[in-house]
């Protein structure tokens, strides 16, 4: 992990805040894991990868009608899109073993059947959040080395950021293949890191759920949850991220 910033003047670093008060440090515009004040000096941070659904879009009707329809292909009729939005991040076969108690080959089906749907519909049922354009302008005015990580396949990460005119932004896109391999955010992280020989305390991980968290603490790096996608406030709190933003712009006050 990166080494600690420096406490900003008359301030003192606290310990963590007890359950009962922990609530109030999430309401603020940037929670931090090292300390508890929102004006602290953030570290340089050069390399920024950033997740892809539930980050910089809003993937919900896309993907949960290509569920809907995988399922249904499977003789299972899943009514209430809500209850599915813990696929929104993982894997998709790991996800309908989860959830379904698939077995591989089933599993793999359901996967097949999810990209019939996704690939003509799914895809382009989504949204990038507001101001995820705004953020990625700064962030590249300020010589930011911008970069996509994420467990979709990359060519339907390619075909959204294309979409939404955001491409440009990004120096390179990484995501699993087609075949349902190199899908686990740790190694994906790993690979950007070693194809671009990056220096681990300049390069950070931003997502909204527990597996962008985890994969970074693998790889030695810092990162941002960010509360505004999929992952709950419990679930970032357990995996520990280094900083966590309520609200897409908050991603500036760190990184820019």
């Amino acid at each position: 992990m990166a080494a600690s910033a420096a406490i900003p003047p008359g301030k003192r670093e606290k310990d963590p805040p007890d359950k009962a008060t922990a609530a109030g440090f999430w309401e603020g515009p940037v929670w931090s894991k090292r300390f508890l004040y929102h004006t602290m000096m953030p570290m340089k941070y050069i390399n920024l990868l950033f997740d892809l659904d539930g980050t910089l879009t809003n993937p919900y009707p896309g993907i949960t009608n290509a569920i809907q329809y995988a399922l249904k292909k499977l003789h299972i009729h899943e009514e209430d899109p809500d209850t599915l939005k813990l696929f929104i991040g993982p894997p998709l076969e790991k996800s309908f073993s989860e959830y379904y108690s698939f077995d591989r080959k089933t599993s793999r089906n359901a996967v097949k059947y999810y990209r019939e749907y996704f690939s003509e519909k799914g895809i382009y049922e989504n949204t990038l959040y507001d101001e995820v354009e705004n953020v990625l302008k700064t962030l590249n005015s300020k010589n930011k080395q911008c970069m996509v990580a994420t467990s979709k396949p990359e060519i339907f990460a390619y075909t959204i950021l294309e979409y939404f005119h955001i491409s440009a932004y990004f120096k390179d896109v990484v995501g699993s293949n087609m075949e349902g391999t190199f899908v686990e955010k740790e190694d994906i992280i790993r690979h950007i890191i070693e194809k671009y020989t990056l220096n681990r305390t300049e390069t950070i991980m931003i997502g909204d759920r527990k597996y962008d968290i985890l994969g970074a603490h693998k790889n030695g790096i810092d990162s941002i949850g960010v509360l505004y996608g999929y992952g709950s406030k419990e679930e970032l709190e357990q995996a520990s991220p280094t900083y966590v933003c309520p609200r897409v712009t908050d991603i500036v006050t760190i990184l820019a």
